[in-house]
């Protein structure tokens, strides 16, 4: 299908400007849109016009450091309570009256979408998570699973200030481009490639990795909100391992969807299904 170029907006949030794209309808039921590293609101496309064909709303926002006017300096301003925090303010921004928002999170925007949907259940209506476990079953897995460990061992590298980004963006963004594996369009990795490179984008982004810890995950329960996991079976960043453990730390409808031989990359790689479960998640619940 033909991929409608989203509406830009811009959304007031936690006392930042954050930027980002909108499709469907405006009064559609609104699902907001997180996306993951080294992309931001645009790898969102091509799912967003499927649920914008079955009359929802979806806005993608570029999150903390990816936006223009949300890219504070210090590590410690990407530390998970801040990102979280964004998430929520901009909930309440979007939602507006409504309340409580059907909510989708890819990689690290997984990562932070599990947080809210645990922490603030009564803001989520729905949450899908795609490819990223649940943060309470990716700890099971590091300290059990030494495959998950190895999968994770590029985490070192991009906590080295200044190394890191030079290493990903030398020989035009070679470091970087080697991450897609071939699963997603050699246009969309040109285009994430040359917005990684501009000044302070890539430092911010990496950022969110230098500042993670330990306690990210204090005081986080199971899930009681509906939710679906969506993930690939041929993800190089998440193993089996915490996939299968995610329905462990869920209390509510729950569905684990496998998706045979797709690769971390899902929307992507796989907007289709993709829509396809979401909206099953978004209308069905």
């Amino acid at each position: 299908m033909t991929v409608p170029a989203g509406r830009p907006v811009r959304i007031a949030a936690n006392g930042w400007q954050f930027s980002g794209l909108e499709w469907g309808p405006a009064d559609g039921r609104t699902v907001l849109l997180l996306h993951g590293f080294p992309q931001h609101a645009t790898s969102w496309a091509a799912l967003a016009a499927r649920l914008a064909e079955a009359g929802l709303r979806a806005v993608a926002l570029d999150q903390r450091g990816y936006s223009d006017g949300a890219r504070p300096l210090d590590v410690a301003d990407y530390a998970m309570p801040h990102l979280v925090a964004d998430v929520v303010a901009m909930i309440e921004a979007v939602g507006g009256s409504v309340g409580a928002l059907d909510l989708v999170g890819h990689d690290w925007g997984a990562a932070v979408g599990w947080q809210v949907a645990a922490r603030y259940p009564q803001l989520v209506r729905t949450w899908t998570a795609v490819s990223t476990p649940n943060p309470l079953a990716m700890n099971d897995a590091l300290a059990a699973d030494e495959e998950q460990r190895a999968r994770f061992s590029y985490i070192r590298d991009f906590r080295q200030v200044g190394r890191a980004e030079a290493a990903l963006l030398a020989d035009d963004g070679a470091g970087l481009r080697s991450f897609y594996a071939g699963a997603v369009a050699p246009e969309r990795v040109d285009a994430d490639v040359a917005f990684m490179a501009r000044p302070g984008v890539l430092t911010a982004a990496l950022n969110w990795y230098r500042a993670t810890s330990r306690d990210d995950i204090d005081g986080v329960e199971p899930v009681r909100v509906p939710t679906s996991f969506v993930w690939g079976s041929e993800d190089i960043s998440f193993g089996r391992a915490a996939a299968e453990r995610t329905g462990e730390y869920v209390t509510a409808p729950y569905e684990f969807v496998e998706l045979e031989r797709a690769s971390h990359w899902l929307p992507d790689e796989a907007p289709d299904a993709l829509a396809v479960e979401i909206s099953r998640r978004v209308q069905g619940s």
